[in-house]
């Protein structure tokens, strides 16, 4: 018996296709993005390099009113799967396959064809096919793309995210915000590389896996102060932001102990702050009362540096019981300090104190 599933506002059959409910919440932040340019373009073309089931192709035409999906593919073993879910969508509407990615997009781009959203869920590093999205990305349009290689991100193996984004990953507290930067950044630099700019819609970390909505701008955006790297004291906890022209005395602020660099990543804010209220206000509309959440999280964090502080690190290093998050965020923020949680580890703050004064608050409110 076929097994029938229902998603939001969607029913469809799973039959060997590969479905994870618990990535909901990522198809709801894409659907959201999609319906915030439907309504502020008038149109809304998709192409879903990878659907699997079509779950998300569904969406993007039901709930974010998509005018044209192109459903592909790789495995042609799920086709009739495939095939029988998007029924619902008219034949005039979408086009099926089942293509390589490489190949869809190839043929796709010398055809002159693009699209207003390209969604690429794969498996492994997220720069294997940045080229592929960029090729076939309207001027304007979005690209969602994914990483799930946390070895390469979280700086066990920095020689392969040397060869997969051009960069040098090294291992520090906050690698999962790393893996969002670096793949944000490859993007920013393959982009540039085509006199092209991108503009963060909103990064996303969930489980295991990097997920980015980024826009494709007529301009290059890419600079040395939004692209650069990331540099880390392990001696005493302190991050830091060497320039380019002084990588060579990249040395801890605190202790001046050289600092271990990560990079080159992106650098600047993860969301844009007007896109994420346009979508918080449609998931309102529609009762999505945990994305909302999420989306609230993003804003907060949004202005603050590009690394996150571990409860358990602060704890470790201050040897201390440490105090509630919030009694923690307090604190910071009455002595002047930015500070916020951070979607990306429930555990952690981002703040723009350094670990020395973190430590002090967090023993301070620590003492019986």
């Amino acid at each position: 018996m076929v097994q029938v599933v229902e998603e939001r506002s969607v029913q469809f059959q799973l039959d060997g296709g590969f479905y994870r409910a618990k990535s909901r919440i990522v198809r709801d932040l894409g659907v959201l993005a999609a319906a915030v340019y439907r309504q502020n373009q008038g149109q809304l073309r998709v192409l879903d390099g990878l659907s699997a089931t079509g779950v998300r192709s569904l969406r993007y035409y039901q709930e974010a009113q998509a005018d044209w999906v192109w459903a592909n593919e790789g495995n042609p073993d799920l086709l009739e799967t495939l095939t029988t879910n998007l029924r619902r969508i008219p034949a005039a509407q979408r086009c099926i396959s089942v293509l390589s990615l490489r190949q869809l997009c190839l043929e796709r781009s010398l055809m002159g064809d693009r699209y207003d959203l390209v969604d690429f869920d794969a498996f492994g590093s997220g720069s294997a096919f940045v080229q592929d999205a960029l090729t076939v990305t309207a001027l304007g349009g979005l690209m969602y793309l994914t990483s799930t290689d946390g070895r390469t991100y979280s700086g066990r193996e920095p020689q392969r995210a040397l060869r997969q984004y051009g960069a040098y990953g090294r291992s520090h507290p906050s690698v999962q915000e790393q893996g969002l930067r670096l793949l944000l950044g490859n993007l920013a630099q393959q982009a540039a590389q085509r006199n092209f700019g991108i503009e963060p819609i909103f990064s996303f970390f969930w489980g295991d896996t990097c997920r980015i909505m980024a826009r494709l701008t007529r301009k290059p955006t890419l600079t040395e102060l939004n692209y650069g790297f990331l540099g880390y004291c392990h001696h005493c906890g302190t991050y830091g932001l060497p320039t380019w022209r002084k990588l060579s005395q990249a040395t801890c602020a605190h202790d001046d102990l050289p600092l271990t660099l990560s990079g080159p990543m992106w650098l600047g804010k993860l969301h844009h702050p007007e896109y994420l209220q346009q979508m918080s206000a449609i998931a309102q509309r529609w009762n999505w009362q945990d994305v909302v959440k999420i989306l609230e999280m993003m804003s907060l964090e949004n202005d603050l540096p590009p690394y996150f502080f571990p409860l358990k690190e602060i704890g470790a290093r201050a040897k201390i019981d440490l105090p509630k998050l919030d009694l923690l965020l307090n604190s910071l923020q009455a002595q002047g300090f930015q500070a916020s949680r951070t979607h990306i580890n429930p555990q952690a703050i981002k703040t723009d104190a350094p670990m020395a004064k973190i430590k002090a608050i967090a023993t301070q409110l620590s003492a019986p």
